[in-house]
């Protein structure tokens, strides 16, 4: 059971003490920073992979990396944030490398999208809506994320996906495309 300094140390976000005590390679902080982060962290795995198993990998090698370099987190941002730039890195470097798919067409192959209602997403619950997310294509579903939910520029996608610029545009907008039809088809059923 947790005592009151255990206790603080869960409930602090940049908690130095808490970080000190990983980058010594203290167990029991490394496990309270795991269980302070990982059901967060494995909602960020869940958006960029194709199945739970997949998110869970993602999700260990991404800790891994975090206990590797939290020595370099200074404090002067959210320990939060940085842990999640490292679980996006992680999850971005596993589709690179383990995906064969490459986003090649660029905007100008991009077909015409009827303009749709606005409101198509008022009715669906964020529990449905990811679930949906998580039904795109792997291309489409990394820049969507990236985009809307991290909010990278374009111009940061096509550096981190080593695409171009409009191929990230082109991708976002058939992945909202394609988004839309799956809730109207979702709503309807």
């Amino acid at each position: 059971m947790f005592n009151n300094k255990d206790q603080e140390l869960c409930n602090s976000d940049n908690d130095p003490q808490l970080v000190q005590g990983c980058a010594d390679g203290d167990l029991v902080s490394q496990k309270k920073l795991y269980e302070q982060f990982s059901k967060k962290m494995m909602g960020v795995c869940l958006r960029y992979a194709d199945n739970y198993e997949d998110a869970q990998d993602i999700l260990q090698e991404g800790f891994i990396k975090i206990f590797k370099n939290i020595h370099s987190f200074k404090g002067t941002g959210s320990l939060e944030g940085w842990i999640r730039r490292i679980i996006t890195n992680t999850a971005l470097a596993v589709y690179r490398t383990s995906n064969p798919l490459r986003l090649s067409k660029g905007i100008e192959e991009l077909e015409l999208i009827p303009a749709s209602d606005s409101n198509i997403i008022g009715s669906i619950s964020v529990k449905d809506l990811l679930n949906i997310i998580r039904k795109l294509p792997a291309g489409y579903r990394i820049v969507f994320n990236l985009y809307a939910i991290e909010g990278y520029s374009h111009k940061e996608i096509a550096a981190q996906l080593n695409i171009t610029e409009s191929t990230s545009k082109s991708q976002y907008s058939r992945a909202r495309s394609l988004l839309q039809k799956m809730i109207q088809s979702e709503e309807a059923s």
